[in-house]
Parts: C-alpha cells; sequence; structure tokens
C-alpha cells in the first residue's frame, strides 16, 4: 500500500491538473466568443460586396480574380486549415484523414495552415508544398500568400473544421469557387451596373478581378475563424473530459489517503493495544 505522504503528493499534482484544465476550458470559451462575433461581422462585409459584384459581372464563372494571361497548372491545390498545436481533441486527424481519402500525388499538391496538420501529415509520410502558421490574431488576417498558391491552379479544395455547437464540430471539404458563390446566394439583387451607365478605371475586368480576390480573400478569412472556433469548441470539450477526470481522480486519491491515514492510525492503536496485554500478563503477584 502506498504511504499517506505518496497519496498526498499525486493528489497535489492531480489538484494542479485540475486547476489548469479549468483555466484552459475558460480561455477557450472565451475565445469562442469573440471569433463568432468576428465571422458574424465578416459574413456582413461579404454580403454587401457580394451584392455590387453580382450587379458587374457578366458571366456566372468566377475567375478568382486571374489575369488572363497567367498561365495554371492542371493540378488541384489541397489547402487543410488545422490547429495550432495538439489541445485541439482528435478533429485534425479526422481532418487530415478526409483530406488523404482522395489524395493522389500525382494530382494533387498540399498547403497546410496550423502546425498540427504539418506533424501529422509528416507522421503518415505526406509530403506537402508549403506550410503556414495558424494566425494568431482574429483581425486583419494575411491571406495574401494563400491567395498567391491558389492562383497558380485552376481548382482548389479547402478541408476545414465546422462549429456546430459547443459540443460538436464536424469536418468538411468545399471547392474554393463554389464557397465563395455560396456565401453569395441571395445577395445579388439590384440593378445591372454596365459600362453604359458607369465609367470603371482601369477596366470592368480589373474592377471584376480585384472584387473577386478580395472576396476570395473574406472566404479564407472566414474559413480560417470558422475553423479556429470549431478548433476551440473541441478544445473546450476536450479540456471540459479532462476536468472531469481529473476532478473525479483527484477525490479518490483522497478518499485512498483517508484510507491510508486511518489503516496506521488503526495498526498504531493495535500495537499500543497488544502491547498493553502483553505487560498486564508479565505483571507478578
Amino acid at each position: 500500500m502506498k504511504r499517506p505522504n505518496e497519496i498526498a503528493a499525486e493528489e497535489l499534482s492531480m489538484t494542479t491538473l485540475v486547476e489548469l484544465t479549468s483555466a484552459f476550458e475558460g480561455i477557450a470559451s472565451m475565445r469562442i466568443a469573440q471569433i463568432k462575433n468576428q465571422v458574424l461581422q465578416s459574413t456582413r462585409f461579404f454580403n454587401e460586396l457580394w451584392g455590387i459584384y453580382a450587379q458587374l459581372r457578366a458571366g456566372s464563372y468566377f475567375s478568382f480574380g486571374r489575369e488572363t494571361h497567367k498561365s495554371v497548372t492542371d493540378k488541384e491545390l489541397y489547402i487543410i486549415i488545422t490547429a495550432a498545436g495538439g489541445f485541439s481533441g482528435d478533429i485534425d486527424q479526422k481532418l487530415v484523414t478526409l483530406m488523404l481519402h482522395d489524395y493522389d500525388r500525382a494530382r494533387n499538391d498540399i498547403v497546410v495552415i496550423g502546425r498540427h496538420g504539418a506533424q501529422q501529415l509528416h507522421q503518415r509520410g505526406v509530403a506537402y508544398k508549403k506550410y503556414f502558421g495558424m494566425p494568431v490574431k482574429d483581425r486583419d488576417i494575411n491571406v495574401q500568400p494563400v491567395i498567391d498558391e491558389i492562383l497558380q491552379y485552376r481548382s482548389t479544395k479547402l478541408f476545414y473544421q465546422e462549429y456546430v455547437s459547443l459540443m460538436n464540430q464536424v469536418v468538411k471539404q468545399i471547392d474554393l469557387s463554389n464557397a465563395v458563390q455560396e456565401r453569395g446566394k441571395g445577395h445579388g439583387t439590384g440593378e445591372v451596373i454596365n459600362e453604359d451607365t458607369y465609367i470603371f478605371e482601369p477596366s470592368t475586368y480589373a474592377v471584376t478581378a480585384h472584387l473577386e480576390r478580395s472576396m476570395m480573400q473574406i472566404a479564407i478569412n472566414q474559413l480560417i475563424l470558422e475553423s479556429k472556433l470549431a478548433q476551440y469548441a473541441s478544445r473546450f470539450r476536450a479540456m471540459s473530459t479532462s476536468h472531469e477526470r481529473a476532478s473525479e481522480s483527484k477525490d479518490d486519491l483522497h478518499m485512498e489517503y483517508n484510507r491510508a491515514n486511518r489503516t496506521i492510525k488503526d495498526e498504531r492503536l493495535k500495537e499500543i493495544i497488544n502491547g498493553l496485554k502483553k505487560n498486564q500478563t508479565g505483571v507478578q503477584i
């Protein structure tokens, strides 16, 4: 049986773990509230921008704001958005598994956002073209380096996490062009803007291309924020479970400590009683 001082040391360590998991749980909850508000603001701005773009463009094809003379590769780009660290539960593993299901090294290149995803791919022996760290801040995220990669490919597929509720997050994949247009559905009403009624500088195409690049930046920004939201929710769930288990272990250790103390006291009491009996037996009259 363990000594009481050994059990007390374990209980102290478990108490520290309970406090740490509680702190991480609180931080995750706070970050969820902040990011949800940021996603709503970004969505409103995107809808306004799409309303202008929908009135301006001549066709239904979204060209990613590319210059017409730029050549692109026929390979499809996979972009996977993962957490910065390993405290996000098992959601990143699920996301990597989803991406690798249809991955073909001959047909696809991979760009990773988030260190945890890069680690997961390295462990599975999968090479990626480029890695970007998950942005620390939630405002004014610079996604231009990611855009530069996207413009080199004819098509791009994004793999990200979506927040459903505090206790439910899912992994998803989406074609980037569809993602942008899906976000603009229902926000294209109004008059048609054309060269008959407006002057465009330097050209109509340049203005349209600029709007497409801007909306693509906002869309990627939103997907990053949605992934961060899901990651923090997954972390909250993981920390909540760990906190509950640590609390139960702490209570069990405290009971074990009390039992060990009681056992020692009982043994000492038995020794005293046995000693008294021996003394009484050895007394001569």
